[in-house]
């Protein structure tokens, strides 16, 4: 993320029962695990909902169709010691493929070229020491389910 700079994102809520569709992640100033929806930066001429599909592509190889849109939060943050500023768009959304819902997890690569997992986490198990970002995504979730 670009020191100084709003970036808007957009990203994608899939269900499966009680559960939804989660990135890992590390923050190693905080030493912390957070969990976040999978999707990603807005290109420029590029749509929220585009941008969606684009990134599910490119993380996890699977198309998502049914993108609706839900609400946004303004994300301001500190990741690994680095302010952070984002506008996100949240979409709930559906695989193409049904048969993408049976996968324990997706391996998924990211712009760097680092390697993570996206699982599939019940609303239950997120806590403050393993939190689901942006803050506030949790309640509206339980409270709109």
């Amino acid at each position: 993320m670009k020191q100084g700079k709003v970036r808007p994102i957009s990203i994608g809520i899939l269900c499966r029962g009680n559960s939804i569709l989660v990135h890992r992640g590390y923050d190693k100033v905080k030493q912390q695990t957070f969990y976040r929806p999978l999707g990603g930066k807005i290109e420029f001429g590029e749509t929220a909902a585009q941008a969606l599909a684009r990134e599910f592509l490119e993380e996890i190889g699977q198309e998502v169709i049914n993108a609706r849109y839900l609400l946004t939060f303004e994300n301001l943050f500190v990741f690994n010691g680095q302010p952070g500023h984002e506008i996100v768009l949240i979409f709930q959304a559906e695989f193409a493929n049904p048969a993408a819902y049976e996968a324990s997890f997706f391996p998924l690569v990211e712009d760097d070229g680092s390697m993570w997992q996206a699982v599939w986490k019940d609303l239950s198990e997120f806590s403050p020491e393993t939190p689901l970002y942006p803050d506030g995504l949790l309640e509206y979730l339980v409270n709109h389910s």
